[in-house]
């Protein structure tokens, strides 16, 4: 049987999700895994988990990265559109973490490794099962009309909706202390940059790893 593993928001937070990748049952040549988005901000070690990812998808050919708000508000601030909600977010915590690592004299502080990652960043993958998105999705909305503001930044609305998408939805953006587990939806951040745990969902079988 063909598995996915979905991992929740990182922000940052390498050491947790080096440590998870190491009890993780993948493999790589059968199994898919996602990652829900937000890999920077308010963690130290931002630029060192784009790192990480990268190479981890030159090794295996199944990796899904799918859009957080965070990368849209890097991608907002580098843009100059708006600088504000980057930095009030966390964002800072981003640019320390590639400063540290000092770019030659006239590259950009971002590398364009790393530009291309969040270029390529997918708003939502669907399965014949599942639906995996950052935030979540609106109500009698199809998948292919969803507002991108939404998929990455809703939050109640989606949370409390007993709404059935027709697919149950994997979903990250908000940290609860444990896995959310409902009839049609399944939330996976559990706040590791808040000092609680990094999680992953094996799916069908819904079996959570956590670090």
């Amino acid at each position: 049987m063909e598995r996915t593993f979905a991992v929740g928001d990182i922000h940052g937070c390498l050491d947790k999700l080096i440590s998870l990748m190491g009890i993780i049952d993948i493999d790589p040549k059968k199994d898919t895994l996602l990652f829900i988005g937000d890999y920077i901000d308010r963690g130290t070690q931002s630029k060192e988990v784009v790192d990480y990812l990268i190479d981890l998808a030159r090794r295996q050919s199944r990796v899904i990265f799918l859009k957080g708000n965070h990368e849209l508000m890097l991608q907002l601030y580098l843009s100059g559109v708006d600088r504000f909600s980057f930095l009030a977010n966390g964002g800072q915590a981003t640019l320390d973490s590639y400063l540290k690592q000092s770019p030659p004299a006239g590259a950009d502080l971002i590398p364009s490794t790393h530009l291309d990652f969040f270029g390529n960043l997918r708003l939502y993958y669907e399965t014949d099962q599942y639906i995996f998105v950052h935030a979540g999705l609106k109500a009698n909305i199809p998948l292919e009309e969803q507002d991108e503001f939404d998929m990455l930044w809703i939050r109640d609305e989606f949370i409390y909706s007993d709404f059935d998408f027709g697919k149950r939805v994997i979903f990250g953006h908000t940290p609860f202390r444990e896995p959310l587990v409902l009839h049609n939806k399944i939330g996976i951040d559990t706040g590791a940059v808040y000092g609680n745990k990094l999680t992953c969902v094996e799916l069908p079988a819904v079996r959570f790893y956590s670090v």
